[in-house]
């Protein structure tokens, strides 16, 4: 994925120009109530905002479709034994089972909001107890980006400095298979390859990045990264660690 080229990015140099209304965040999603950690400041530049997508999202981080054809499976086996009331049984709870999964789902996204500005990025998430991550930019060392479907995707972030996440935390908004250095994700997001491209943007002023656009292997850390450069930034950079920084934070709400 080449971000110099010029791909259909009317969006992205629409939000990197204009910005969002500050008070539009407040009226979509979790509300921060002023928070510092989640609400911009009234110097940052909103540049986007988001959710996940709730099919996707089932899919993916709660494997609804996964474990629907695992009880499917089962009720076929129940029918081709003869057992007909362990089918109906196993298709029955195949059924609420699915059900279940899409709406943790659904509560997942509507708890939701990524806020993505000229200095950091802010996750409001949280089904029963609502969590404030504030990741600043300068703190990303790379970010990984999994195309999923036709224009949503995954795009999670490597950071430096001190950490006070945990994957039980973050999650379902988190890398899989990542534990001992969780990795915040942006999970099933629409439009992710412009927002991928904004991040590398806004990540530019504090220097290039490393990059791996081509995917995330969910199973398991992977050994090998490509560097990429922002699509702001001529020339190839080193990635700029700053291993001493701190002003990582999240915390209950």
């Amino acid at each position: 994925m080449d971000l110099n080229a010029p791909t259909d990015a009317a969006a992205t140099v629409t939000s990197l120009t204009a910005g969002i209304d500050h008070a539009a965040l407040e009226q979509d999603g979790p509300k921060a109530f002023g928070d510092r950690m989640g609400t911009p400041a009234a110097d940052e530049k909103v540049l986007w905002k988001g959710r996940p997508a709730v099919g996707l999202l089932a899919r993916t981080a709660f494997h609804a479709h996964t474990l629907g054809l695992y009880m499917a499976a089962l009720a076929l086996i129940g029918l081709v034994a003869g057992n007909t009331t362990a089918a109906m049984v196993a298709a029955v709870m195949g059924v609420a089972l699915v059900g279940l999964l899409y709406l943790l789902a659904w509560l997942s996204a509507r708890s939701t909001l990524y806020i993505l500005t000229d200095a950091r990025m802010i996750m409001r998430i949280g089904m029963a107890i609502e969590t404030r991550i504030n990741l600043p930019l300068k703190q990303v060392t790379a970010a990984h980006f999994r195309p999923r479907g036709a224009d949503h995707g995954d795009i999670a972030f490597e950071l430096s400095g001190e950490r006070l996440l945990t994957t039980l935390l973050l999650w379902p908004h988190v890398r899989p298979w990542h534990y001992a250095m969780p990795q915040p994700m942006l999970r099933s997001i629409p439009d992710a390859a412009n927002v991928a491209e904004m991040v590398a943007a806004a990540r530019g002023q504090y220097g290039a990045i490393e990059r791996n656009l081509t995917n995330i292997n969910d199973a398991g850390p992977a050994n090998v990264q490509h560097g990429l450069q922002p699509a702001t930034t001529a020339g190839r950079l080193v990635p700029v660690r700053h291993r001493g920084e701190h002003g990582l934070e999240g915390a209950p709400a």
